[in-house]
């Protein structure tokens, strides 16, 4: 079951992001989708700063593909499949299957629609923001049936 909630303004989906980071236990993987613009990479930034790291060093991993932030508690690889076209295996271009090996790592797609059909952990969170521009985001958390955690509280506050 996905939850929503509408987020007026960039510090509210700041703040969204800081809630879902403070529920993270290690292992998960949030697969981040929405149009350029959305506020991806400030969710992340929000996730992270829960974590403790310093959000000035994050930033969106368009060339690099994949940023490693490490945090006291987790490692954190915040990936971008936005340059990956569907000639190449995006997964295997980033070598996702090892990072997703990592237990006590948390993964950070941004783009993940363009992984197509492939599968995640039971940890897995989606991510869906809709609206760019200075029009308020209604961003869905959807999570695995089989995974329960907090994070399936923080919609439910208001913002």
């Amino acid at each position: 079951m996905a939850e929503s909630t509408i987020c007026k303004t960039a510090d509210d989906t700041f703040a969204l992001g800081e809630r879902l980071g403070a529920s993270l236990t290690g292992g998960e993987a949030i697969l981040l989708y929405g149009e350029l613009g959305a506020g991806k990479t400030l969710l992340t930034k929000g996730i992270l700063k829960a974590l403790g790291f310093d959000i000035d060093e994050v930033t969106s991993p368009s060339f690099t593909l994949v940023n490693l932030y490490k945090t006291k508690t987790f490692d954190v690889y915040h990936i971008d499949m936005w340059r990956l076209d569907g000639a190449a295996d995006p997964a295997t271009a980033v070598g996702l299957d090892e990072i997703l090996e990592i237990e006590n790592a948390i993964t950070i797609i941004e783009w993940a629609d363009r992984l197509g059909d492939l599968s995640f952990p039971s940890k897995a969170i989606q991510v869906t923001i809709d609206g760019v521009g200075d029009e308020p985001r209604k961003i869905s958390i959807k999570q695995n049936d089989e995974y329960e955690t907090e994070s399936t509280l923080i919609t439910a506050k208001k913002i």
